[in-house]
Formats: structure tokens, C-alpha cells, sequence
């Protein structure tokens, strides 16, 4: 079998990746070691390699177009090529991309198309409210006309993306998983005090602006606390930084006490996690929750949004607790909480771990991915 992942965020080294990146990194890497061929095109982002070799997954990346306009089009159409080229020295049997992956792909093709739903336009936009722009809608209809099968990573945004995407195919639910081995903590009692950690993007929609607005009431409560966010700053075509718009919302009396660490390697994520006392994840909207699966392996207490893909994955009150993520003072409230009750927060991590253990163990997972591309061909 050769599997071919489009995308762009595969891992380059210590250039800035995000979360579907790893994930495929992670699956790729596991389909190899099952004697499946696997193949990674993408577009090159400033100072990635055309062409490597990652633990027998061959990665492509192709050079941006030059074009002012319809960028993405002419992308689009040099992935076509690539597809081509790699088909023509190793028949290609399965494509898998995201929501956008197929728009213009031929309908026909001599191998099957996969959209992996890990959150297109369609659902961040009317998810977080606003209104979908007709371009890039136009394209994501398109794309999964085009698609012979399709996965969700929660079943939330399977059935949310099926109702906006009006697509009447059947999907199945996968969830997205780690590596358990590498985000395993080897000691519960060497995190730094009062210590809250963020990893994400920092960004509007994962609720870093109201994470900020809660450590200032913490640090009434807390003089001793520090926030560390750890992730890549975003940019608009509004707002240059993210992490500057930010930094004028912090009083002077704070600023030394939010550390903005920028992007980090994968690899050093877990000794990140190991040292924070309280992880914290208040986005108003995911399509699954990576970072959060990663912080319940390390066995961290967690303070989580309300939010229907975070309950598929941790249990408030349980393995965690629940806040409203558009309320910065319900957020300080569930920080300070695991904070102040070290017993509570032993137990959460304690019993957020036996959760991954059991809902997202790497090999099962693998296996459920290989007899799904199985089935279609």
C-alpha cells in the first residue's frame, strides 16, 4: 500500500509546525514501521528541505508560487504534478488530505481520496460566529465532492461539518493520537510551583486574551505565579502580532511574569508539560484537542473549555475541570482551585491519564487507521 499525505505543517526541523503536522508525522512514522509506503507533499515553508527522509517517510515539498492572486489555485495545481511525478515511479493507492485538499484534483482519479476532518472553513467560522467566505466555501464543497472517504478526528465536527457541508457520505470517527512512551511524566513532584502552561498558537480563538485576563486576578491571589505560552504567534491581515496586541493588555506590574516562549520543537513539549503545575486550555472552539491529550498523558491537572470536542476527550470534574472560556474570571477561578488543592490535582492527572490510556492507545489507533484505508480500496 502507498499512503500519500498532503500537507504543509509536517515537521521541518525547528521551523514552527502545528498540530496536524504532528499528528501526521506521528501516523506516518507508525504506518511505515506496518511496511505501508508513505509519502508527504506539501509546500515548502522558508528554510525547509524540497526533498528528506523521516523515519522512512518520503517528504516533498514544493516551492510556493509567486503569483500575487489565486495562490492557492497554483499550489493546488504543482501538487497536482507532484502527485503525478511520485505516481508514475510508485503507483499512489490512497491521497489524504484536509477539508481543502481536493478542490482542484481531478474528480477521477486511480486512487481514493480521504478527508481527514480536523476542522475546515465551514467550522471554525460558523463555530466561532462568523460568517464563511464564499471563496474558500466554494473550494470546500468542492473538495469533498471530490472525496471518496472521509474521517473525522471527534464526532463533533463530523457531524457539525456534515450539517454546514451538506455532504452525504457515511464517515468514521478516529480519534487523533500520541505517542504515549515519549509524553509519559517520570516524576509528579518535580513541576514548578504556581507554574500555568498554555501550548497552542497564541492566538484569538484559543483563548489566550482571556487567559491573560484571568493570571492578572490569579496574581492577586498568587503573587508567586507565572504564565508561560508556548506557541507560535499569529498574524492578520489586521493585527501584525498577536503576541504585541497582547502585551498591551498586560499591566507593567505582570509583563515579566508571562513568558511568550515562541515556537518550540515537538520533541521538547514533553519537558515543557513536566514542569507545569496547571495546564490550561480555554479555546473557544477545536475540531479535537492534541495539546490537551498530550498534558492528560503527562498526568497534568487541566482547566479546559466547555466546549463539545474537549468533552469527548476529558471528563469535568473528573480528569479535569470545565470552565466558560469566554469568562476570564471563571478561568482564574478553576486555575486557582488546582492550584490551591495539590490532592485534587494528583488525583485529576492520576485519572487523566488511565482516560488516554484507554480512548486513545497509540497501537489500537494505528491498527483502526490501517483497516479503514483497507476498506476503501
Amino acid at each position: 500500500m502507498h499512503i500519500v499525505f498532503l500537507t504543509n505543517e509536517y515537521p521541518a526541523g525547528k521551523l514552527a509546525h502545528g498540530g496536524i503536522g504532528s499528528f501526521v508525522q506521528n501516523l506516518a512514522r507508525n504506518l511505515v514501521l506496518h511496511k505501508i509506503q508513505v509519502s508527504v507533499v506539501g509546500i515548502a515553508v522558508n528554510g525547509s528541505k524540497e526533498k528528506e527522509l523521516d523515519n522512512g517517510v518520503e517528504i516533498h515539498r514544493i516551492k510556493q508560487s509567486a503569483k500575487k492572486y489565486g495562490k492557492f489555485l497554483f499550489n493546488s495545481l504543482a501538487i497536482r504534478k507532484k502527485l503525478k511525478e511520485i505516481n508514475s515511479i510508485k503507483p499512489i493507492e490512497i491521497v489524504e488530505g484536509a477539508e481543502l485538499s481536493f478542490a482542484f484534483l481531478p474528480k477521477k482519479t486511480g486512487y481514493k481520496k480521504v478527508i481527514r476532518m480536523h476542522g475546515g472553513h465551514h467550522f471554525f467560522a460558523v463555530t466561532l460566529h462568523k460568517k464563511p467566505a464564499l471563496w474558500r466555501s466554494f473550494q470546500e464543497i468542492t473538495s469533498f465532492k471530490k472525496a471518496d472517504a472521509l474521517i473525522a478526528v471527534s464526532n463533533y465536527v463530523g457531524e457539525t461539518t456534515k450539517e454546514l457541508v451538506q455532504f452525504k457520505s457515511p464517515y468514521t470517527t478516529i480519534y487523533n493520537f500520541i505517542d504515549l512512551h515519549r509524553f509519559k511524566n517520570s516524576n509528579k513532584e518535580s513541576f514548578e510551583n504556581n507554574s500555568i502552561v498554555f501550548i497552542g498558537t497564541i492566538c484569538e480563538k484559543k483563548g489566550v486574551q482571556q487567559l491573560v485576563e484571568a493570571f492578572q486576578y490569579i496574581k492577586e491571589k498568587i503573587p508567586t505565579a507565572k504564565l508561560h505560552l508556548v506557541g507560535r504567534d499569529w498574524t492578520s491581515k489586521t493585527i501584525k502580532s498577536y503576541i504585541s496586541y497582547l502585551k498591551t493588555l498586560i499591566g507593567s506590574e505582570h509583563l515579566n511574569d508571562i513568558i511568550f516562549h515562541g515556537s518550540v520543537s515537538y520533541e521538547t513539549i514533553p519537558t515543557i508539560l513536566e514542569k507545569a503545575h496547571v495546564c490550561v486550555y480555554p479555546s473557544h472552539m477545536e475540531s479535537f484537542g492534541l495539546t490537551v491529550v498530550e498534558a492528560m498523558a503527562m498526568e497534568k491537572p487541566i482547566v479546559f473549555s466547555d466546549i463539545p470536542p474537549f468533552k469527548e476527550i476529558i471528563t469535568d470534574a473528573v480528569s479535569g475541570l470545565a470552565c466558560n472560556p469566554m469568562d476570564a474570571t471563571d478561568i482564574a477561578e478553576k486555575i486557582l482551585i488546582l492550584l490551591e488543592n495539590k490532592g485534587l490535582a494528583l488525583r485529576f492527572g492520576i485519572k487523566a491519564r488511565v482516560a488516554v490510556l484507554e480512548k486513545f492507545e497509540i497501537a489500537t489507533l494505528v491498527e483502526r487507521n490501517i483497516q479503514f484505508y483497507k476498506s476503501i480500496l
